[in-house]
C-alpha cells in the first residue's frame, strides 16, 4: 500500500522518555579536522579518499544516503551515513 504524507507504517522508535521525538533513520558520522597550511591539502585529501570509497559505502546494505560536508569556518570534514532505524541492528 502507497503511504500518505504524515502516515506511519509502523511505529517509529522514540527517544525521549515523553515519547514524542521519534525517528525513523539513524546516521552516524565520521569527522575529522583540516588544516589551513600547504592550501589547504588535508582537505584536498580526505576529498580524495571520500571520491575513492563513496560507492562502496553507498553499497552498503541499508545505507539510504551518505553526505559529505565541510565547515569552512570550523575546518570540519564530515561524512554522515544513514540507515533505517529498523535495520540499524543489522547494520
Amino acid at each position: 500500500p502507497i503511504q500518505k504524507k504524515g502516515e506511519v507504517s509502523e511505529k517509529l522508535p522514540t527517544i525521549d522518555e515523553a515519547g514524542k521525538v521519534s525517528f525513523g533513520c539513524i546516521a552516524r558520522e565520521w569527522r575529522c579536522k583540516f588544516a589551513e597550511d600547504a592550501g589547504k591539502l588535508s582537505l584536498t585529501k580526505a576529498q580524495e579518499l571520500f571520491e575513492k570509497y563513496e560507492s562502496q559505502i553507498k553499497a552498503v546494505a541499508h545505507v539510504n544516503q551518505v553526505q559529505r560536508i565541510v565547515c569552512g569556518g570550523c575546518q570540519d570534514f564530515k561524512v554522515i551515513i544513514s540507515a533505517p532505524a529498523a535495520a540499524f541492528p543489522d547494520w
